[in-house]
This record gives C-alpha cells, structure tokens and sequence, in this order.
C-alpha cells in the first residue's frame, strides 16, 4: 500500500512541475519566436541566448531553442549551439505537439524534459527544450515513504509486543491496547488509551497516546497539504485556462484587451510558482535538506537592503516604512540570503495587513547577547485566539482576506524555520485594530 501512495504523492508532484514548465514555455516561446522566422532578420542573433539565460535563471532549469531543422539555435549552457538536438519531445513538439518524459540520468538522476513548439502565423518553426533536475521532488517524496515505513514498522513493533506479553492477568489491558491498534490500523488515528492502574502499563498508555496524538497531527497535516495543494493550484490554473480560452476563440480582440489578458495570465504563473516554490522551500526546510551557509555579515546594511526591496510594494498602498539600527557596523554570523527571506517574509505579511496610508517600522537592536530585528505595524492586528497557530504551515487568519491579498500560507512558517536554524525564536504580540509587533531573536555571535 505504501508503493502506490509513494507513486501517487511522486506523480503529483511531477505533474505540478511539468505543468509549471509548460506554461513557462508557452510564454517563453511567444518572446523568442521572431528570432526563429527564417524570412525576418533580427539583429544581433545572440541577444536570443540572453534572453533564455536569463528565463533559466528565474525557473533554475536548462533551456535550449531548436529550429525546424533540429539545429540548437539558443543554449542556456552554450554548450549545443549549432549542433543536432533531436531527441523525441523535440521531434514530438516540431508536429505541433507539447511532449514531455522524466528520464533517469547517470550524471543528474532525475531529470525532466519539456518540450513546446514555437510557432509564428499558426506554423510551427521551431521548439523550445527545458529541462531540469526534479531530485527535489524525489527526495521529498522518499521522506514521505519513510515516514509511512516508520508508521508500519511502529504499528507492528506495538502489535508484536503486546502479543509477546499476553498474559492471563494482562488480558484486559491488552485487549484495551489491541482494539485501540485495530482502530488505528483502519485509519482512525484519533485514539486514546485509558488505564487506571500505576504500573508500566499506565505508561505505556501515556507514550502509546503520546504516540497517537503525533500521528493525528501528522496526519491532519497531510490531509491540510492535499486539501491546500488542489485549491490552491486549481485556481490559478482554473483562470489561466479561461483566460487562454478566451483568447483562442475570439477573432478579433483589441490589443489593449490582448495585453490585459496576458498580463494576467503572468500575473496567475507568478502566483503558481511562488506557491510551489514556497512548498518546495517548506518541505527541503522540514527535511533538513537546505544547507545553511554562515558567514560574517554586517546585519544593519542587509535589513537596510531588504527594507528598500520592500519600498514599493509599500508604496502602492502609501504605507511609510521607516528602519533604525543601532549601529552602522553589527558583523554577525547568519546566512545572509535566509535571513533576508524569513525578514522579507514577515515585512511583505506587515504591509498586506496593514491599511493604506499606516506605517511600519523596522528596528535592528542588541540585547542580553542577541541581535533582535523588531517589525512592528499599526495594521489590523492578529486575535488573541490566533496567535498561538500563526506558525503552522497554510494557517490563515482571515482566509478571505488572504484570497485577496495572495500567498501561500507558508510565509511565516518558513521564517521559523529559518531563524529555529539559527538557534533563533521569533516572538509576536498584537493587538486587534492596533498592530502587530514580530521580535526576531539571533543569538550574536560576532566577529
């Protein structure tokens, strides 16, 4: 049973990537297509490869543009360029068809290969190839698998012991023990055990409930994950798909009406991908699979930095975002990137919620041997009843809210992990109508 969960869990997440990638292609087509046309000349040729380094930049992924020859005309890499490349996506997506296959590779693994054709006046000239690591997807998936294995392994570890130790005087509690098992075994995980006797009995109930309870939340979060993954991913996809539509069977649209459907077509690709990339990040964080690189930095020029990143999404709602550090110069030991994406995470969750004309405020201190970064808002404030799951993975306080605004659920989730992996904590206090305030703590650890 394991192996076809394992199957569907590893299909699914392929089937998101691969969906992910074709989008990505179709536009990434429409944008290199003249460069192709074998009776336009655009010059210089090498801006093309620019341009698809830079989209395998965005998607980490290798892309290469073939004509209708084979011939490699754009390589990522510049490695194929103007040799043949005419493997069966390629030569699939020359008919006129979108082909893709996961290979295993001896050099990459696992690897995954998109290919879409480029066309121009409904003919097909040429294909766009992207293809990339989905080692990710496989190691996140073989954590699953061994978190199923352990389930099955415990489950047969309790039943072996309580079979071992069956005895005349034990009867009862065993048969309290065997029953709580079965119902488990049959899916129901919200079991409790109850002995009223002092022996080892009694705890082995308590860690046996202990146990159950790890379990049940274990598995509402997974069932939290599938519920969150097909609304999530079906929306933006739903609107893609009627947008596209409705371009493809209107004649004549108005090509100011053609770039505001694209617009948001990208608008709705943006907000794909940074909701897989957020699960993805989520996932490598839980697993323990994101390295952590730790060098002297000076912590007051990165919050600065990233609070001007920030600016201008502030300012479309003309929110004043003001910064105070103690001192131009505080070296500290953190990774720098992390750092700046759990801050960035917690600063953008700030100006969703805070009303038009407020203001934000970002302090950098020390104290008792910790360097503290302070966020504090005058935004609609958190309730008190909330406050205590604001960390868990795709808690929203008001979901209807959080529809309008977008995201993933994960943001804040990720900045704990993120500072938990500093030996950091993040403490937050807010009031309703008033504010929020979010109190980074890094133990200092200075040059």
């Amino acid at each position: 049973m394991n192996i076809s969960v394992v199957k569907i869990i590893l299909n699914i997440y392929i089937e998101q990537r691969e969906s992910n990638f074709v989008i990505r292609s179709n536009i990434y087509a429409n944008t290199i297509k003249y460069y192709l046309d074998p009776n336009q000349i655009i010059e210089p040729r090498e801006y093309m490869n620019d341009i698809i380094s830079d989209y395998s930049k965005e998607i980490n992924s290798r892309i290469m543009v073939i004509n209708k020859q084979g011939i490699v005309k754009g390589d990522s890499n510049k490695e194929q360029i103007g040799k043949k490349f005419n493997n069966e996506e390629v030569r699939k997506s020359l008919k006129g068809e979108v082909a893709s296959r996961a290979y295993n590779s001896p050099t990459y693994k696992h690897v995954l290969y998109v290919a879409t054709p480029v066309k121009l006046h409904d003919e097909v000239i040429g294909s766009i190839l992207i293809f990339a690591s989905i080692n990710d997807i496989y190691d996140a998936v073989y954590y699953i698998n061994q978190k199923l294995t352990i389930f099955s392994i415990l489950s047969i570890i309790i039943i072996s012991i309580v079979n071992f130790i069956f005895t005349g005087y034990v009867f009862k509690p065993l048969q309290i023990f065997n029953q709580a098992i079965l119902k488990i075994s049959e899916g129901d995980l919200n079991q409790k055990i109850k002995i009223e006797t002092n022996d080892e009995f009694r705890k082995l109930a308590d860690t046996f409930n202990m146990m159950t309870e790890k379990l049940d939340e274990e598995d509402k979060q997974k069932k939290d994950f599938v519920a969150y993954v097909s609304h999530e991913l079906k929306t933006p996809l739903s609107s893609i798909k009627l947008l596209s539509e409705s371009l493809i069977h209107e004649n004549e649209i108005n090509i100011n009406i053609y770039r505001e459907f694209l617009h948001d077509i990208s608008s709705e690709v943006d907000r794909l991908n940074n909701i897989v990339e957020d699960l993805l990040t989520s996932m490598e964080l839980d697993i323990s699979k994101i390295k952590i690189n730790f060098e002297y930095v000076n912590i007051s020029t990165l919050i600065e930095k990233t609070v001007l990143k920030l600016k201008p999404l502030a300012d479309k709602k003309n929110i004043k975002i003001d910064v105070y550090v103690i001192r131009k110069e505080m070296n500290i030991m953190i990774d720098p990137d992390r750092i700046q994406q759990a801050v960035i995470n917690i600063v953008s969750n700030a100006i969703k919620y805070t009303e038009k004309d407020g203001s934000i405020k970002v302090m950098l201190y020390e104290k008792n041997g910790n360097t503290i970064i302070e966020i504090k808002d005058n935004g609609i404030g958190i309730p008190k009843e909330n406050l205590p799951y604001i960390f868990d993975r795709f808690y929203r306080v008001d979901k209807a809210r959080a529809r309008v605004t977008g995201g993933s659920g994960l943001g804040l989730s990720i900045a704990k992990q993120i500072i938990s992996l500093h030996r950091g904590t993040i403490e937050v206090e807010s009031q309703l109508g008033k504010g929020t305030r979010f109190s980074i703590i890094i133990p200092s650890i200075e040059k």
